[in-house]
């Protein structure tokens, strides 16, 4: 299956046509959600971007948390310039986010490993796992729609290679051989991936620093985890801001099932497995990474406990410390990869198709299961079939600019919503929900009484009648209602499709 010449292996061209063939196939096996999950805050904020006259209602349930990068600003620039549709750009962003952290897994299995089956077995790893569960942390490894977090993956993963300088596996990690260059490298790419998402980017640097410094042999104790300056992280809790932020299990550790706190101890457990096989043949680098890697995982678990258990630290809780098992996933994957390419995969074709047939089909399956009412993969400019989209669609084409909204606080985890956001699709303003916008809220805690408030007035929502639409109007000024079938005698309702209506309150 592959060929085992350095020289045929490390072609430009060759890695390119097979990066991009693994890209294809990570698409066919993961799927694509345009305005899914994430997307139902940074794709309003990019329409926003684009028509500044959009959302005049709801824009701080969304703005406050794309405000600090420039990823949503690169969308805008590239849709106005290309003149394409911005589910166009999102697509191809995807596309290229994906290839690029393939490239960076290739690059880096190739200062680990000597063998072009190792590289190319971690690489496709990785491609077979994009939407692995981190742990409890309700991350994914790489999201099934575009994301910032996937444009930062592949920068850190760039400012690792500066780590471990040179195509050399056997040469050990030296800092006295580390040269001016190496370290603008690693800062050039970090701060790449401050420009779309700070939180990722800093727990990147904290891997960095976490790699160079140097620790005694037996003694590499662990480092205070800190804290970027964020303003919003001295903004002050309140009773409101408890009620959203505890809204996130993922960020309190105690609440996580005991297969989750598995994916914590299973991971730390063999990386250090992994070092010591490392050491036994000689692979230095892996050795390194793979010990460093594990006590970087402590340190993000200890801190996740020190943050979530006493409660004068739960302000604390939306920094993720556990967002430190992100990279660490991808690392041990990667490894755990090139070291079944290295030692069991070789170059036997029937041995990788028993490996990773299965596996994709099992990743492939898991998806089909998250999005039950939606196509795998929801191709930009072809109509989607999910109801729900289409009623979206529906009111961004045929109501007025300023019309406000109410739904189901809770319609992201409806049956067969498979979370596609209202704002992203309709690009009206909505009341807030109890599902997306707590997230944001967590973050920025002076949302909290608004917030609040909203979904206090849309509580009992299934048994509303056509009155209490009219007291929403009269409270908040909504005047339009997304509502599921059969929907709420006394309303007009001027379109419905199988499981949608949507209703003007008069």
């Amino acid at each position: 299956m592959l060929n085992s010449s350095p020289r045929n292996m490390k072609s430009p061209k060759r890695d390119v046509l097979l990066l991009a063939g693994l890209t294809a196939a990570a698409l066919l096996v993961h799927g694509y959600h345009f305005g899914a999950e994430d997307q139902a805050i940074y794709l309003p904020a990019i329409r926003k971007l684009l028509d500044p006259s959009l959302y005049p209602r709801d824009a701080e349930f969304f703005l406050p948390q794309t405000q600090a990068t420039l990823f949503g600003n690169f969308i805008a620039f590239t849709v106005r310039h290309t003149h394409l549709s911005c589910a166009a750009v999102l697509f191809i962003f995807h596309i290229l986010s994906i290839f690029l952290i393939l490239l960076g897994c290739l690059k880096l299995t190739r200062r680990l490993f000597a063998e072009p089956s190792a590289h190319w077995a971690g690489t496709c790893l990785i491609a077979s796992l994009l939407t692995l569960p981190v742990a409890g942390t309700a991350l994914y490894l790489v999201d099934e729609y575009t994301h910032p977090g996937a444009w930062a993956t592949f920068a850190l993963l760039f400012a690792l290679l500066g780590v471990f300088p040179g195509e050399t596996p056997e040469e050990p990690v030296d800092r006295s051989r580390f040269r001016t260059r190496h370290l603008l490298w690693m800062l050039f790419w970090v701060a790449a991936a401050a420009l779309v998402h700070i939180q990722m980017a800093f727990y990147g640097a904290l891997l960095l620093a976490f790699l160079l410094i140097k620790m005694p042999r037996r003694a590499e104790s662990l480092m205070a985890l800190t804290l970027l300056p964020f303003r919003s992280l001295w903004e002050p809790a309140s009773a409101a801001w408890r009620k959203a932020a505890r809204t996130r299990t993922e960020h309190y550790l105690l609440l996580w099932h005991w297969y989750e706190w598995l994916g914590i101890v299973a991971p730390l457990a063999i990386l250090e497995g992994f070092a010591r096989l490392a050491r036994r043949h000689k692979l230095p680098r892996v050795e390194y990474l793979s010990r460093r890697l594990a006590l970087f995982g402590l340190l993000g678990f200890a801190t996740g406990l020190v943050v979530t258990i006493p409660a004068r630290f739960e302000r604390l809780t939306p920094y993720q410390p556990m967002r430190t098992f992100h990279i660490l996933y991808l690392l041990f994957f990667l490894m755990a990869g090139a070291f079944a390419g290295k030692w069991i995969l070789r170059r036997s074709l029937w041995r990788w198709l028993v490996l990773f047939v299965p596996l994709c089909f099992g990743m492939f399956y898991a998806q089909l299961q998250l999005y039950p009412g939606s196509p795998h993969i929801e191709w930009p400019g072809v109509r989607d079939p999910n109801p729900w989209v289409q009623a979206f669609l529906w009111v961004r084409h045929n109501t007025p600019q300023d019309a406000y909204f109410a739904l189901n606080p809770r319609f992201l985890k409806l049956p067969g919503e498979d979370f596609h956001g209202f704002r992203a699709f309709a690009e009206r303003s909505q009341m807030a929900d109890d599902v997306k916008d707590p997230a944001v809220v967590a973050l920025f805690p002076n949302m909290g009484d608004i917030w609040l408030k909203q979904v206090t007035a849309l509580k009992g929502w299934n048994h509303f009648k056509a009155e209490d639409f009219r007291r929403l109007k009269q409270q908040f000024g909504v005047n339009w209602v997304v509502l599921e079938q059969p929907g709420v005698p006394g309303l007009d309702c001027p379109y419905q499709n199988s499981r949608v209506r949507v209703c003007r309150i008069e």
